[in-house]
């Protein structure tokens, strides 16, 4: 899980921090508290969850207790993963 959090930090980090504090991005982290993600980062994070890690989010589950931070974003896909 450790990789999977690492690529969606790297992914936040290169595509909307890259001016910003990079060191300071922790897992738990509301994007939308700290102005991270506006609503169309959203969908551009929801299409690189999709193409990165090859699951389909349906629009019911674009909320943000599955992805407003590092830590929710792995626990959905570890939630979608076939077991």
């Amino acid at each position: 899980m450790k990789d999977v959090k690492q690529q969606i930090r790297s992914y936040i980090l290169d595509n909307f921090l890259m001016g910003g504090d990079r060191d300071g991005l922790k897992d738990g982290d509301s994007f939308l508290e700290q102005r991270i993600l506006d609503s169309t980062g959203f969908i551009e994070l929801v299409s690189y969850i999709e193409q990165q890690f090859g699951v389909k989010v349906e629009d019911e589950e674009i909320i943000p207790e599955n992805f407003d931070s590092v830590n929710n974003i792995a626990a959905y896909l570890q939630n979608k993963s076939p077991a």
